[in-house]
């Protein structure tokens, strides 16, 4: 299966990268074909529209999208955005970094979805 990981790049802690590498290494061992943006779009890119526009083939050419939620990734939430759009489903790399709330919230939303695809999955 081909896996997109969204998640924080250019201001990802040592911390989060370390646990991105072990989820990503856990996929990669089980056979999936992840692409890691950090790894596989080129960074160099004065304004960012190539990286957003790279991302957003790699995430039409994905099966499924994983996020690993970082709340401060503004590059996140544009590939959410696409991923959403696009209809792809969604997995939380990291649920235990979420905090679901009271009321309508972007929190709610991605852990909605995220419960979406696992119904849909099971189906």
């Amino acid at each position: 299966m081909k896996i997109f990981l969204i998640c924080p790049v250019r201001n990802a802690s040592e911390e989060q990268k370390s646990k991105m590498e072990q989820y990503i290494s856990g996929l990669e061992g089980l056979g999936h074909e992840v692409y890691y943006p950090a790894r596989d779009t080129d960074q160099e890119d004065s304004v960012g529209y190539r990286i957003c526009s790279d991302n957003t083939d790699a995430i039409w050419e994905a099966d499924e999208v994983h996020m690993f939620w970082d709340e401060t990734s503004k590059g996140s939430l544009f590939d959410l955005g696409v991923a959403f759009a696009y209809g792809k489903d969604l997995v939380i790399a990291n649920p235990e970094d979420i905090e679901p709330n009271e009321g309508k919230s972007f929190v709610n939303m991605i852990s909605y979805w995220s419960m979406l695809s696992e119904i849909k999955d099971e189906e």
